[in-house]
């Protein structure tokens, strides 16, 4: 069985599939999904899946590229987290990607609301769901430097270097693989994707991006996570049930307020 660790079901893509959605699931064995949270303003409908199906779970988390929204404060991520249905804290992380003509130093901003999300995680014991896109250096230095490592979490969406995968894991953290392992111009992520331990490694889809290869291009699915578990086997020589269970076990390893 498969897990989908990092989804977006809530985004308008999906506002009248959820029963196709969830039936594709069942028919290509993935079990659970985790709902990602990016806005405090959207957080409600995150939550509301996770209320409603007994297979979705959700976090809580602004998006470190989202802009006019509502900051976050420790004191409120920590009380929005303490529901059952709430598994983790984030997206949360870095992404120095879009400047739009500002230099890495006006993005302060992001690097506090990044501290409050780890400051969170801390008080709480829920791991970090952690994005970083061009700013790895920096995301490495706070999450060394706020101990970020006290809660643990996971580096989703993982397209960097081995050097930062295994600073990363040093820190105590998982790494996560989406479709984009499966794309023919990957061929360095798939050299990580060989080297990161299969006991620190989750797959995803980020749905309703990153679709894999066969669906590249189209409107992605958890369902289709079961195609990522399929590269990682191939790409390191072993049986997919291997991957598929040992995936599944540190998914609920790591977001263990989950009941298996």
């Amino acid at each position: 069985m498969f897990v989908d660790s990092h989804c977006h079901l809530d985004f308008p893509d999906f506002a009248s599939r959820m029963p196709e959605l969830l039936a594709n699931m069942r028919d290509n064995q993935v079990t659970h999904a985790l709902c990602i949270s990016v806005t405090l303003e959207a957080f409600p409908n995150v939550l509301a899946l996770a209320e409603t199906h007994p297979n979705l779970y959700a976090t809580v988390g602004v998006h470190p590229d989202t802009e006019d929204v509502s900051e976050p404060s420790v004191e409120q991520l920590v009380a929005l987290a303490d529901h059952p249905r709430v598994v983790g804290i984030g997206e949360t992380g870095l992404d120095y990607y879009r400047l739009n003509g500002r230099s890495i130093a006006d993005m302060e901003w992001q690097r506090e609301r990044f501290r409050v999300h780890i400051a969170a995680a801390r008080q709480t014991g829920k791991p970090l769901v952690i994005h970083t896109r061009a700013s790895a250096e920096d995301t490495l230095r706070l999450m060394a430097e706020e101990q970020a490592g006290e809660a643990g979490g996971v580096m989703h969406c993982f397209t960097e270097t081995w050097d930062v995968a295994k600073r990363a894991l040093d820190l105590g953290f998982h790494i996560s693989f989406s479709g984009i392992v499966t794309f023919k111009s990957a061929a360095d992520l798939q050299e990580t994707a060989k080297k990161v331990p299969l006991d620190r490694m989750l797959i995803e889809t980020d749905s309703p991006y990153l679709a894999p290869v066969p669906y590249r291009g189209k409107t992605n699915q958890p369902a289709w996570v079961r195609h990522v578990g399929e590269c990682i086997a191939t790409l390191r020589g072993l049986p997919l049930e291997q991957v598929a269970e040992q995936t599944t076990d540190n998914f609920f390893c790591l977001f263990n307020k989950i009941k298996r």
